[in-house]
Order: C-alpha cells, then sequence, then structure tokens
C-alpha cells in the first residue's frame, strides 16, 4: 500500500525533468539528427536544416535542447539558437501544429523567414511547406502574428554542408527527408525531381529543401 503513492510520486518528477541544453562533442552528424557525447553520455538529437547548417563543420560545442514528452515516447530537439528554440516553441503551441511539423518548417525556411511570412500574413507562404495546410498556415498567423512580431530572430546566411560519411548527396537527401516524416518512396521521387530540374551541382541543404517542395 505504501509502494504505489511512492512510484505515482516518482513518475510526476521524471514527467517535469527538463534539459535546457548539451555541450559536448558532436557525434555522427546528420541533417536531421546528432548524437551529443556529453561526458560519455551520447544523446541522441533532432535537428532542423538550419541547426545543421550552422553546426555542420562543428566537432563540438552547444545546444539549446527540448525534451518533447507525449504518452508514446520522449523526443529531443536541439538548436544552434536560443531564438530558434523559442520560435519552436512558439509553433507547436498552436493547435494542429506538433513538433515534427514545426521542425519540418525550421527546415524549408530560415527561422527569420518564417517570421517574416507571419508577421506579414503570408500565409500562402507558409503552405509551401510539406505538413502546412491552408487552415494550419491561417491559425499561424492568427495566433502568432502579434507575439512573432516582438521577436528578433537573426538572418543568418545559407551555409553548405560537410557530411561526415560517404554517402553521395543523393543519399544523404533521400535519409534527411525520411528522417523528417516523409516516406522513403516519396523522397527518392522528389530528390530525383529535384536534381533533374536543378542539377546536381546543388548544395546539400538546397537539395534538400527545393526536395522538400516537390514531396
Amino acid at each position: 500500500m505504501v509502494q504505489i503513492p511512492i512510484f505515482r510520486c516518482l513518475f510526476v518528477n521524471f514527467e517535469r525533468i527538463m534539459i535546457a541544453f548539451l555541450q559536448g562533442q558532436f557525434v555522427q552528424v546528420t541533417p536531421a539528427k546528432l548524437i551529443v557525447d556529453v561526458g560519455g553520455v551520447g544523446y541522441e538529437v533532432n535537428i532542423s536544416l538550419h541547426t545543421y547548417e550552422a553546426i555542420s563543420k562543428k566537432e563540438k560545442g552547444m545546444l539549446h535542447t527540448y525534451l518533447h514528452i507525449t504518452e508514446n515516447a520522449q523526443v529531443l530537439f536541439g538548436f544552434h539558437e536560443q531564438q530558434e528554440k523559442e520560435l519552436f516553441l512558439q509553433l507547436i503551441s498552436v493547435s494542429g501544429v506538433g513538433a515534427s511539423t514545426a521542425r519540418m518548417m525550421l527546415s524549408g525556411m530560415r527561422p527569420d523567414e518564417i517570421v517574416r511570412a507571419i508577421v506579414q500574413g503570408e500565409a500562402r507562404q507558409l503552405e509551401q511547406i510539406k505538413g502546412i495546410g491552408k487552415k494550419s498556415a491561417e491559425r499561424l498567423v492568427l495566433e502568432l502574428r502579434d507575439k512573432l512580431s516582438k521577436m528578433n530572430v537573426a538572418n543568418n546566411p545559407n551555409g553548405g554542408f560537410a557530411l561526415t560519411n560517404k554517402n553521395t548527396p543523393h543519399q544523404d537527401a533521400v535519409q534527411a527527408l525520411v528522417s523528417l516524416g516523409i516516406q522513403k518512396a516519396v523522397a527518392e521521387k522528389a530528390v530525383d525531381k529535384t536534381i533533374q530540374a536543378e542539377g546536381a551541382e546543388m548544395s546539400l541543404e538546397s537539395l534538400i529543401k527545393a526536395a522538400l517542395k516537390n514531396c
């Protein structure tokens, strides 16, 4: 009889655990995920293309993190900038926009582009992101327009990608899309279509962003 309330108390406290940031060695960096070695413990972290662009050439550093807890899973998301994390939290506060969709948005557009689109009421621009329909785009504008008008999101220049594995850009792009929740067959078709239309000399970041629009 005594053990039950003790267990329940421990479970409630566990749910409230939050990881604000991680600092350590960047291991197995990919456009959608990386492992951060913190004192010999490897944390798998989901990231956006925006964050990948900033850390792809770094061997170590700090990521601002958010632990997303649901009934079925606990997923750690990482962000190169505190402002990107704040934007992520604003996005998932909108009904119908989950953590995966918010990461998709931050992979399809830079944070400053998302803020600008919402503040200026450019719902159609948001609709170009996979997973964002007309109603979701309009809801984002309606609920976040005033809030985001007060945010100062840095406009970072685009940069190239430097993967640590030996995959081809085509394979890396497909893997990134699959990690973002897109079916492999759809991802492969989108990447092929993008390469045919734009050429094979695109940077990985540009290839993934363009392929997202073709999914």
